[in-house]
């Protein structure tokens, strides 16, 4: 599995269902092997930062060398369970986690006040200034029941978006 002239098998297509908790059909799961094939330009068996900065939508994210830190070298099974969090049947803790994972660039488990303003920063460009950024991230941290002294947990990460709702869905084209 994971090299463009490789077929899946049934038992390989449930293979990964299960690593992404069921997130996607056996016909979805296809289709991403069958994209998984076209990026994978060496057949390697996984992909590289520049074969995902060729997706446009991928390179025209704001946030796409924090995501390329993590989709550096997918194999398969892990491109799948990456993408699982943007599945519509993905619960909002995956999302969340996911978008954890996003601020927490350090990988230290923790989000900072200013981890959090980096990636605003990333976002909003020179629509607002540093002030407006703090100023709206200030209050959203109060609304929640912390200060820009807080570090947040994923748990806490959590509970901060919780009160506001995430859209973040693909869909998979099905052959």
């Amino acid at each position: 599995m994971g090299n463009a002239s490789s077929m899946l098998t049934q038992y390989d297509i449930e293979e990964v269902q299960e690593h992404c908790n069921f997130l996607f059909s056996q016909q979805e799961i296809v289709s991403l092997y069958q994209r998984f094939c076209q990026l994978d330009r060496n057949a390697k068996g996984f992909i590289s930062a520049d074969e995902f900065l060729s997706v446009p939508e991928f390179a025209m994210n704001p946030l796409s060398q924090r995501l390329l830190k993590m989709v550096d070298g997918l194999n398969f099974k892990d491109f799948v369970a990456f993408l699982s969090a943007f599945s519509a049947r993905a619960s909002m803790q995956q999302k969340s986690e996911l978008i954890f994972r996003v601020y927490d660039s350090d990988s230290n488990g923790k989000v900072s006040f200013n981890d959090i303003l980096e990636v605003l920063r990333d976002l909003s460009g020179s629509f607002l200034s540093d002030e407006q950024r703090e100023k709206v991230l200030t209050q959203v941290l109060q609304e929640a029941g912390y200060t820009r002294e807080s570090y947040l947990t994923s748990d806490d990460f959590v509970k901060v978006l919780g009160s506001y709702g995430l859209k973040m869905e693909v869909e998979v084209p099905i052959d």
